[in-house]
């Protein structure tokens, strides 16, 4: 898990919490192999050795705390990033039976306030614009993965292609339990675009290709034509598939690095002011655009089911029901599929011209009327011009 060598308690903490996630544990055993470079540097010893004199009361965890959390304010971390370490470390202790009181915790060791500031949604013209700027058709089909579902990012890197249903009405994807964070599996629908996507990036992937190796025996470049094998288990977002332990976790940094640089291009790679180490659009972004955009419609409930949040208990639809609402969606969680959108335009204009038929035949049926009303109008007027020249007759008589 790492190349270093972890204090005995240590490594025994984060076997204990590598049984809950594998995830976790590498990222307390990062936090933790920091507070052990502390300690070595700040006592001269080993945190084992640390964790026996404060068990003996012979120093104080509160300024232990204290103490590293005044070293961390002095490196450029994030605020977040500097209580994520320090809290680990209080859990490590409480581990090991040291008894931290919260009120005390919180009297003793000042950590700076987290600033949050309210993160908006990306618009659909951001993502068409980021999409457009993307020469990479495997992170255009991973943007356009996550701009279509809402899923987290390391949720579509573990996609399989035997996940992937093209031949249901409409299209799923399962998401495995062991890579979502509630740790429940869950199926979402795909719309019509990131299908067709889905299905170029794999015929490009597994394409007949020429393929030059060199001969190691007479050094001679050899040219060949191969076809990749195609398995079912295969990572769709894999350049090299391992067939003993695929990590989908190990793509992820650099499929964001290839993202921040098309960010760069497209201008919109600004970073956050409080942390410059953070861009203002991440990968997440594309998951609160999503969420964002069919609460709009009116399906927050829906909503929350599609993007993996546990949601209302209440919530309790049927697949076909929660298809006819994905149908209802789907046109807003399309970006650059032309021919959809063409024969989308060609149904207005046709509706379009409907609507002239029906008005063209109200403003005729209109002047009929006005017609037929000028008519009895002229009538009524001749008829009671006669019926005065018959009183007048009379009169005279």
């Amino acid at each position: 898990m790492a190349n270093f060598s972890a204090a005995n308690t240590i490594a025994s903490y984060i076997e204990n919490v590598r049984t809950m996630n594998d995830s976790t544990a590498y990222q307390y055993l990062s936090r933790l192999k920091d507070f052990q470079d502390f300690i070595e540097n700040k006592y001269g010893f080993s945190v084992d050795g640390l964790v026996s004199e404060i068990k003996k009361e012979q120093r104080d965890i509160y300024d232990v705390l204290n103490s590293y959390a005044a070293c961390l304010k002095s490196c450029s971390i994030s605020r977040l990033t500097l209580k994520q370490r320090v809290v680990t470390v209080k859990n490590f202790f409480e581990y090991y039976d040291v008894d931290i009181s919260d009120r005390r915790f919180k009297l003793k060791v000042k950590l700076p306030k987290i600033v949050r500031k309210k993160k908006e949604a990306l618009s659909k013209e951001e993502i068409i614009e980021i999409l457009n700027v993307s020469d990479n058709i495997r992170l255009r089909t991973y943007l356009m993965l996550l701009a279509a579902t809402g899923m987290r990012a390391v949720e579509a890197l573990s996609i399989r292609i035997r996940d992937i249903k093209f031949d249901r009405d409409p299209p799923t994807l399962f998401v495995r339990a062991e890579y979502t964070k509630t740790k429940i599996d869950r199926t979402i629908f795909l719309t019509e675009e990131i299908t067709q996507q889905l299905k170029s990036v794999l015929d490009y992937k597994y394409r007949t290709r020429r393929v030059c190796h060199q001969d190691k025996q007479n050094g001679r470049t050899i040219t060949e034509v191969r076809t990749p094998n195609k398995e079912d288990t295969d990572l769709v977002f894999a350049v090299y598939q391992d067939k003993n332990l695929p990590n989908p976790e190990s793509l992820y940094d650099d499929l964001a690095i290839s993202f921040g640089k098309t960010l760069e291009r497209s201008g919109k790679g600004s970073r956050e002011e409080n942390n410059q180490r953070r861009r203002q659009i991440t990968l997440h972004s594309f998951r609160r655009f999503v969420k964002t955009t069919i609460s709009d419609l009116g399906y927050a409930d829906f909503s929350e089911w599609f993007i993996g949040h546990s949601g209302s208990t209440y919530w309790t639809k049927k697949d076909s029901e929660k298809a006819e609402i994905f149908l209802k969606i789907e046109p807003y969680l399309t970006f650059l599929n032309i021919p959809q959108l063409e024969r989308q335009g060609a149904d207005m204009q046709t509706r379009v011209e409907e609507l002239e038929m029906v008005n063209q035949s109200l403003r005729n049926r209109d002047k009929v009327k006005d017609d037929a009303i000028a008519e009895l109008s002229d009538q009524l007027m001749a008829l009671s011009t006669r019926l005065q020249e018959i009183e007048r007759r009379q009169q005279l008589a």
